[in-house]
């Protein structure tokens, strides 16, 4: 069964760059999209970006400020995060869905990874 692992979260002050990993482990090709998402506290969970797995297309939240890139290498889905900010600060998810569907809704997706958490201090 495809399971999804995330790495690369830390605590980091202002204005320095992350980049997350999720490993799938398994068929990534069996998805037909994978998505980052985050949870900031006290927040819903919101849908960054996400990357069709057949091309490798990315499609992101049109209200990002362009600060966040999503890429797939050798079926890790790494999510590049730059001038981070204390408001970035969330538990981030990687997602995958086999079916399609609106991208950044919480409940089309099919498979969650179990999340990694980013502080980012001022």
């Amino acid at each position: 069964q495809l399971q999804l692992r995330e790495s690369g979260g830390g605590s980091v002050q202002s204005g320095t760059s992350l980049r997350l990993s999720c490993k799938v482990l398994g068929d990534i090709k069996s998805t037909k999209w994978v998505a980052w998402f985050r949870q900031a506290p006290g927040k819903g969970r919101e849908g960054l970006a996400a990357l069709q797995t057949s091309d490798g297309s990315p499609t992101y939240r049109r209200t990002l400020e362009g600060r966040f890139t999503i890429s797939e290498d050798k079926g890790t889905v790494y999510f590049q995060m730059t001038d981070l900010k204390p408001e970035d600060t969330a538990i981030y998810y990687c997602a995958a869905v086999f079916t399609g569907g609106s991208l950044f809704t919480v409940d089309n997706y099919d498979l969650w990874g179990q999340g990694t958490q980013v502080n980012v201090s001022s």
